[in-house]
């Protein structure tokens, strides 16, 4: 008999924040830039840290994914604290200022270090939260975006560390509570026992039946629903960290057009993008998961990725009044958040929630897909002087992503068992009348035959 006899589940929640806090790090990373600049680094060399950490993150999730089935959760968590940890004491050790060293250190080190440690409070939190799939989901991925802005608070505005001690220092510090608070947080990763289910859940329900068929990587990856899950991804996270990259550059352009001076245009970007954008973007984590619990996973990826278009489009009209600013770069950044709560229980639901630590770290590889494409096709629209034009086909692809998401049915298991087939693809897709129509345009004389027969048979 399944047992709901366990300690208090919300402390997992609580071990999940503090260590998403600690790996939120890697947002951080545009705070060390302008010290860095002063050393004699140019902007490419802070680029190039920053990409490889993104990389190393994504690619080492992967295997990650893998690990946890043999080394278990809590280890996972407390070798990715201590991976990113050593990570950023390596650079602090060696002065704070050297390339290959903190490109070694932050970037390769550090982000493999993220890597291991991000799934682990997801796939834990949706096994003890079977009920509140999202909720907890979003809570533990909204520390990775509040960590990011408090760790780059506490080294410049508000703690002031970079100025007082120095890159140095401020690498060793962060190297080591980066560690500790992973460690920590790293106690409560633990799986429930098997059968166990919170008082009063019910398993028949709908909403609480997704997610029971478990799929291996292979199986998943035999499927369309991967592939058109994966794209969605791709274009809704590209689309915000194009908007990122942009969210200060753009707006500065257009509030001067408005007759603001430099300092002011300056000041009024930099507020949307370091207070509205950045706290809608946690908050959006947490609202998106709360409201997917309610709605269902895939109708709030269609319309979050579909109002998503729509804040785009409209984002050319808003980025030159100071206030349309805040308001776009709030919406942007709320939607932007979502994706982090929404794919992994979208991946749950649709793969099995068993099964997320491994399937799920496959899906986030669009993540660094998007984070390649949306930048670039931002940084070579806005050298040609066309910032609007970025958003406009960011906000197409994002439309492209809501009619993807519409056309994801749950997949077939016996069907993802076989090899690969035309015929498998439109069972999965529930498209087996296309094929029928398809059958009948190439080979009309053998359906006029068979009906025929059947003709016959009848008379008979």
């Amino acid at each position: 008999m399944p047992s709901n006899h366990s300690p208090n589940r919300w402390f997992i929640v609580f071990g999940s924040i503090l260590i998403q806090l600690s790996l939120g790090a890697i947002y951080a990373w545009s705070v060390f830039t302008p010290a860095l600049k002063t050393a004699g680094w140019s902007k490419m060399d802070t680029q190039v840290v920053f990409a490889v950490g993104l990389v190393s993150f994504a690619v080492v999730m992967v295997f990650a994914g893998r690990a946890m089935a043999k080394l278990g959760p809590r280890k996972l968590a407390a070798s990715g604290g201590i991976t990113l940890g050593a990570g950023y004491i390596l650079a602090g050790l060696f002065g704070g200022t050297d390339f290959w060293i903190i490109c070694l250190g932050v970037g390769l080190i550090g982000g493999a270090g993220i890597g291991l440690g991000y799934v682990v409070p997801i796939a834990v939190g949706m096994r003890w939260f079977p009920d509140k799939k999202g909720l907890i989901t979003g809570l533990a991925v909204a520390g990775f975006g509040f960590g990011a802005m408090g760790w780059v608070k506490m080294a410049g505005a508000w703690g002031h560390m970079i100025e007082l001690y120095g890159l140095s220092n401020t690498f060793l510090v962060y190297g080591c509570a980066f560690a500790v608070m992973i460690l920590v947080g790293s106690y409560w990763m633990k799986m429930p026992p098997e059968g166990w289910r919170p008082e009063g859940f019910v398993a028949t329900t709908p909403e609480a039946a997704k997610g029971q068929q478990n799929f291996t990587v292979p199986e998943m990856l035999r499927t369309p629903q991967f592939y058109l899950i994966f794209l969605t991804f791709a274009v809704s996270a590209g689309a915000g960290l194009m908007s990122i990259g942009l969210m200060k550059l753009y707006p500065m352009e257009a509030l001067q057009a408005q007759g603001y001076s430099v300092i002011e245009a300056s000041a009024i970007a930099g507020t949307a993008m370091a207070v509205f954008f950045s706290l809608a973007n946690g908050i959006g984590r947490i609202a998106w998961g709360t409201l997917s619990d309610i709605i269902g996973r895939r109708r709030s990826v269609v319309v979050m990725t579909g109002t998503q278009a729509v804040f785009l489009f409209a984002f050319s009209s808003m980025a030159g009044n100071e206030y349309l600013l805040y308001l776009g770069a709030a919406l942007i950044g709320f939607n932007f958040g979502g994706n982090f709560a929404l794919f992994p229980t979208l991946t749950a639901d649709i793969f099995g929630n068993d099964r997320v630590g491994q399937n799920y770290p496959l899906i986030f590889l669009s993540y660094g897909v998007g984070g390649i494409a949306g930048p670039l096709l931002g940084g070579m629209l806005g050298d040609m002087g066309n910032f609007p034009l970025a958003f406009s086909i960011c906000a197409g692809a994002c439309l492209a992503g809501a009619l993807c998401i519409l056309l994801v049915h749950h997949p077939d298991h016996d069907e993802a068992e076989r090899p690969a087939s035309v015929h498998g693809f439109m069972h999965q897709m529930h498209l087996e009348h296309l094929e029928e129509v398809a059958e009948f345009a190439l080979h009309p004389d053998h359906f006029k035959r068979v009906k025929a027969n059947e003709g016959k048979k009848a008379a008979e």
